[in-house]
């Protein structure tokens, strides 16, 4: 049993022994306040001010945006039809490279010369065995001239019975021997021509020339390299450069099967190359190549220049506008206008601008007809005069307050 305390002070709480309590909620209340009131802030700001847009005046299509003459739009690669990667004819040594890459070349040019000492051995050989051919030649032809006076001689007494049958035998056979001799030592000189034709068409394959005018792209070999026709492996070269023809400069283009009725031969192309997105290039449809990717569900088009630039090099992004007939185009897009690229965006899977009407925004679905780098033509949903939102934010939604920060 406790013991009983001696007076009523033993029974008092110490409060100071009693940890504080906390108050963090008065904190929580302070923040949801200033939550609130910024908020409300911004609230009046929009509604008193509006969010603060850029526009622009719908107005009707230039001549340069094409006036919804584009029919369809793709993108490919500039190509070359003339290119070839130039080697030799025979396994050699590099001796020398005449070419950088950069470099114009013309046909028939010197690029790189093997080394030919020992096709000129073999040449010096064939020409000494020529030389021999020709004198046992020259030795043989006045012996068979002789025979050949001897058996007529010899067959003209024999006629009158001066010499026996066998003296005009003797000379006829001797005639005759000496005529084969004659026969096949000009078989071999001209079989010794020919080897001195073939050495002399191997020192020729020495020197590696240009097979026509173009542009050398890429230099592939060094001298003292081996290089090769045929890939024999280690560190033997298939190819001594790069020639390209810059005058046979075209655009591949890679259309979807769905889209391929709008191309035709010979149809009108505007095609901008990434590097010059200002640049816009006339072309034409050289031809479809007849037959389909099944792996991409593409059609291979060809286009070629109008006229061609230094500007233009081969694999240089290309993207291309297919271009209807300007009658029919025309015809199409009485009504249209053209807006700035931005002013168009795709929500919910349909395109729509917004007009800025008694200070407020509103939506429009809209229909594209055209577009090229700065302009979007429209054939519905606008009519020219009216003002439209460029690049439109995120938070901008129908019948907001907006203000005006510039208009074109």
């Amino acid at each position: 049993m406790p013991p009983t305390p001696s007076n009523l002070d033993a029974l008092r709480i110490d409060r100071s022994q009693v940890p504080p309590t906390p108050r963090h909620g008065a904190w929580r209340w302070l923040v949801l306040l200033l939550l609130i009131g910024a908020a409300g802030a911004g609230w009046w700001f929009t509604r008193a001010g509006g969010i603060v847009v850029k526009t622009a005046t719908a107005q009707a299509p230039s001549a340069e945006s094409g006036g919804g003459r584009t029919l369809l739009n793709a993108s490919g690669y500039v190509t070359t039809r003339l290119k070839a990667t130039v080697s030799s004819k025979i396994t050699g040594k590099v001796a020398e490279i005449r070419v950088e890459e950069g470099m114009k070349v013309e046909k028939d040019q010197i690029l790189a010369t093997l080394d030919a000492s020992n096709v000129q051995s073999g040449l010096h050989l064939a020409e000494a065995q020529l030389a021999a051919a020709k004198l046992n030649l020259a030795e043989t032809q006045p012996q068979a001239k002789f025979t050949a006076a001897e058996l007529q001689r010899i067959t003209a007494l024999g006629s009158s019975k001066s010499v026996s049958l066998t003296d005009v035998g003797k000379a006829e056979a001797e005639a005759r021997v000496q005529q084969a001799k004659l026969e096949r030592q000009h078989a071999e000189v001209s079989v010794a021509e020919r080897q001195v034709d073939q050495w002399k068409q191997q020192v020729d394959d020495t020197i590696i020339r240009a097979p026509f005018t173009g542009v050398v792209t890429t230099k592939d070999s060094q001298p003292g390299e081996m290089i090769s026709p045929m890939s024999a492996g280690g560190f033997t070269r298939t190819g001594i450069c790069t020639l390209v023809d810059m005058a046979s400069l075209e655009i591949e283009v890679d259309v979807g099967e769905s889209f391929i009725n709008r191309v035709k031969a010979g149809q009108a192309v505007e095609a901008t190359l990434d590097a010059y997105p200002e640049w816009k290039i006339p072309c034409k449809v050289i031809a479809i190549i007849p037959t389909a990717d099944r792996q991409k569900a593409t059609v291979k088009v060809r286009v070629g220049f109008e006229h061609l630039d230094p500007r233009i090099l081969p694999e240089m992004g290309v993207k291309v506008a297919f271009q209807g007939d300007e009658p029919a185009a025309t015809t199409a897009t009485r009504n249209a206008v053209a807006v700035p690229k931005g002013a168009v965006q795709s929500r919910d899977g349909r395109d729509v601008a917004w007009v800025v009407s008694n200070g407020k925004a509103e939506r429009r679905a809209v229909t594209v007809a055209a577009s090229n780098d700065t302009e979007t033509t429209l054939s519905a949903g606008l009519v020219a005069g009216e003002t439209v939102v460029i690049n439109p934010p995120a938070t901008l939604s129908d019948g907001i307050a907006v203000t005006v920060e510039s208009t074109r």
